[in-house]
């Protein structure tokens, strides 16, 4: 643990740092370049100021938004004795348990200063879309803190699957809709196309989206993909930084589960900036669901972060906004594409990827649970499942390597999914070549 006086003071940009900066975001309708004045209408000024500097490599917390860090950070950083017994390997293996902050997760680290920023501007009302629901409940209660109005669209599958988090997001007074909804535009058109749509991240953005631009003193957040987000996650690597110093050694491999990239990128991205500037090797592992594979079988490409096309286009590894992910339980990665800057890092070849079906991620987070005591979110599996993969290659090699993992969240609120994984009811999804072709080819028509 780290003391107080330890949190972090300033985020990190890894922007600043990188060799090649991410390419710009796009105009949709001229497809000029996107300036952050573009996006006052929809998000917090300084946000959007946030999203667009590639210059600055810290930004300085208000100190409002680090006093209120405080209430549960810093988060402890814990060998896994029980985990290596289990697997016998020699590696050693850390993780950062983001799962003690008031929502469970590691989506709290920026629900707080978007609130804050928007409440800084006048704002009175925000709203947002989750799938999971670690986000949603994040933005209900940072909106409750700073005195403003939250409405949350909610990926339709969960708010089914996993009703007590939507009961966390009513609890904190925010008001929950299942999306795709009738209660917008772009909820009408994807309902109208397909009556029993079960919703994805990229529907209920555009629900959200729309709201904000239709509301009087609204403002929409974002609990992943932009970089504005993932810059608020390195807390989580700037503390592990500390943490991992004060146990004597230094990660060989980094490890995080991947949706949009702010977990992922929350842990690898302060660790990341000693290879890119001192030459260190440390890898850098995002592991994400086969069933929604964009890092490890998608495009690079210009693409919308929603499926209704409000959102500017952005550079990124997609697998298309019109792609419907299946229903797996880890909702909070049935996501079609990447954040800007973990795409260009993965081009770049200073991270990599790997995809994880759905039963080996529930066989590795009941293995975590019985070793370590701690039941983990359904996405949080996968990356003990990568970490798992290298821990018994040391296993083979007899090394002693270094792996750190994010445990980005528990899952207790998600015991539903464990008790169809516990009755032998999963299943795995496999999508063919065929299949995310056939995608990406009408995201060229839409596109065109």
């Amino acid at each position: 643990m780290l003391a107080e006086e330890d949190i972090p003071r300033r985020w990190y940009n890894i922007q600043a740092d990188m060799p090649n900066k991410p390419m710009p975001p796009l105009n949709p309708a001229t497809r000029e370049v996107l300036r952050a004045e573009d996006l006052f209408p929809i998000f917090a000024e300084e946000l959007c100021r946030q999203e667009m500097n590639q210059t600055d490599a810290w930004i300085d917390m208000p100190e409002e938004v680090r006093e209120m860090y405080k209430y549960y950070r810093s988060t402890p950083l814990v060998r896994a004795y029980g985990l290596e017994k289990a697997l016998g390997t020699p590696a050693h293996i850390y993780f950062k348990n983001e799962s003690v902050s008031p929502m469970g997760s590691h989506k709290l680290n920026s629900a707080i200063p978007q609130a804050y920023y928007c409440r800084r501007e006048g704002v009175t009302n925000v709203t947002t879309e989750t799938g999971a629901g670690q986000w949603g409940a994040s933005l209900a209660y940072a909106a409750k803190l700073f005195g403003l109005e939250a409405a949350v669209y909610q990926v339709k599958l969960s708010y089914e699957q996993k009703p007590y988090r939507r009961s966390m997001m009513q609890t904190f007074g925010a008001q929950v809709t299942p999306s795709p909804s009738m209660s917008t535009r772009a909820g009408k058109d994807i309902l109208t196309a397909n009556p029993n749509h079960q919703g994805s991240l990229g529907t209920a953005i555009s629900e959200a989206v729309e709201l904000a631009r239709t509301t009087p003193n609204c403002k929409y957040t974002l609990g992943s993909v932009l970089s504005h987000v993932t810059l608020h996650q390195t807390v989580i690597g700037l503390e592990a930084e500390k943490q991992m110093e004060m146990a004597g050694e230094y990660p060989d491999i980094v490890v995080a589960c991947f949706g949009g990239g702010s977990n992922f990128g929350g842990i690898a991205f302060p660790f990341m900036r000693h290879n890119i500037l001192e030459g260190k090797t440390t890898r850098f592992i995002a592991a994400e669901p086969a069933s929604c594979p964009k890092l490890t079988r998608g495009e690079f490409r210009y693409d919308f972060g929603d499926e209704a096309g409000y959102t500017p286009l952005l550079p990124m590894f997609t697998l298309g906004h019109n792609f419907m992910p299946p229903n797996v339980h880890a909702g909070g990665l049935r996501y079609h594409g990447a954040g800007v800057i973990v795409s260009q890092l993965l081009k770049d070849g200073l991270m990599e990827a790997v995809d994880v079906e759905q039963i080996e991620s529930f066989d590795a987070g009941v293995l975590f649970a019985r070793s370590e005591g701690i039941i983990p979110a359904p996405e949080s599996c996968h990356a003990i499942a990568a970490t798992i993969r290298e821990a018994l290659k040391c296993k083979e090699s007899g090394e002693e390597k270094v792996i750190l993992f994010n445990l980005s969240g528990h899952g207790l609120i998600d015991m539903a999914s464990y008790d169809k994984y516990l009755a032998g009811d999963l299943i795995n999804y496999s999508l063919s070549d065929e299949q995310i072709q056939r995608n990406i080819s009408a995201l060229d028509k839409t596109m065109h």
